[in-house]
């Protein structure tokens, strides 16, 4: 370690920011505290940079609701700072007193151990895209409940839907041709009605955008690819690749699965192994969009009209390696679900397992190949 680097452990919340540095290798000590607002952040860039007078300053924070402003602010002024992993930082199982001051210690502490794992931070154009894709998400999640509330209205009246699937438009005829009796019964009927038809024009204008985001330069490629393989299209492709910007920083396939939290907890000793349920850390959104996408894998493999579309002018190498995908992931499956008498639920995660290796030689070793001129069209 070096004696002249600056330690700097950043407790930040909305209100304020509490600072501990620690210098070099010493045990002294210096205590601040910041307001969270504008003053009190230009305060805080000043008295770091007086830091990087003295030497090179290192500071942290974790990750959290603030994001990543605190981080792109500090770093501008050309001050380096880690936005930590929360989940990875060590505890100690006998500390039972937690506070700011301690916290913001404790990163310092841990920072100059080297001990912190720093997560990624997306530009501010990757979160923004990011962000449209989890809205859409959370649209979708909302018109479930909507539909949740007049379905669950309609069975305590004793009219329940049998002809075919709900939400066709036969479904949604005889919605239409229902009669009330009772004026607040109608009332309450035409409301969730009308909350439906709102959420789910709103669902269908976030999905124009992300297929309009997904025109651009930056994403066309990857998400073109994506959608050469079976489960997925132009939203579940750009969910994919908004929540994993910078693939190209897992250096492999299994690296990506560990991240996405899809490798089963462990717990061994001696000659005594143990594995449990898979870990579901990291990325929530990114995991949950390739477990739908490995849902499709069950499905006889075909080429379909509209996956045929898709491919038309890609690479042909992506091309082939998208009908293994697609027939290695089907005979997985059918191993796991009728040879070896696994529930669909888990038969799933594990195709999603391995499609995560078949995303990762997508999306980060086929543009190398692209970029040598070594994949053809």
């Amino acid at each position: 370690m070096d004696d002249a680097t600056t330690y700097v452990g950043l407790d930040a919340h909305q209100d304020h920011i509490a600072v501990a540095m620690l210098r070099g290798q010493g045990r002294e000590w210096t205590e601040l505290r910041f307001g969270g607002d504008r003053r009190g952040l230009e305060k805080l860039v000043r008295c770091l940079s007086e830091e990087t007078v003295k030497g090179a300053v290192v500071s942290a924070y974790e990750a959290g609701p603030l994001g990543y402003a605190l981080q792109r602010r500090l770093e501008s002024a050309g001050i380096c700072c880690q936005v930590v992993a929360p989940s990875l930082i060590a505890v100690k199982p006998g500390d039972r007193i937690k506070t700011d001051r301690r916290d913001a210690r404790k990163l310092a502490l841990q920072l100059r151990a080297g001990l912190l794992t720093a997560v990624c931070p997306p530009s501010e154009g990757e979160e923004a895209v990011r962000d449209l894709c989890r809205c859409r998400e959370a649209a979708r999640e909302d018109l479930t409940r909507a539909r949740h509330r007049l379905s669950k209205m309609l069975l305590r009246r004793g009219r329940v839907y049998r002809d075919s699937k709900p939400w066709t438009l036969k479904h949604r005829r005889w919605l239409r041709s229902q009669v009330w009796e009772h004026p607040a019964d109608r009332t309450v009927f035409e409301e969730y009605l009308l909350a439906i038809e709102q959420l789910e024009d709103r669902h269908r204008a976030l999905e124009t955008a992300i297929e309009e985001q997904a025109r651009q330069e930056i994403y066309r490629e990857p998400v073109s690819w994506l959608r050469c393989m079976r489960g997925f299209d132009t939203v579940n492709a750009m969910t994919v690749v908004a929540e994993l910007h910078g693939i190209a920083r897992f250096s492999s396939p299994r690296q990506l699965m560990a991240y996405l939290g899809l490798v089963p907890t462990e717990s061994s000793s001696g000659h005594s192994r143990r594995q449990g349920g898979i870990t579901k850390t990291g990325n929530r959104h990114a995991r949950t969009a390739l477990i739908n996408a490995a849902w499709h894998q069950r499905h006889t493999p075909r080429l379909g009209a509209t996956l045929r579309a898709r491919r038309r002018g890609q690479p042909a190498a992506v091309i082939a390696l998208a009908d293994r995908a697609q027939r290695r992931l089907n005979r997985r499956f059918l191993h796991l679900v009728l040879r070896r008498g696994k529930p669909p639920q888990k038969a799933v995660v594990a195709v999603a397992r391995e499609l995560v290796g078949l995303v990762w030689t997508l999306l980060v070793l086929y543009p190398r190949l692209a970029a040598a001129g070594e994949l053809t069209t």
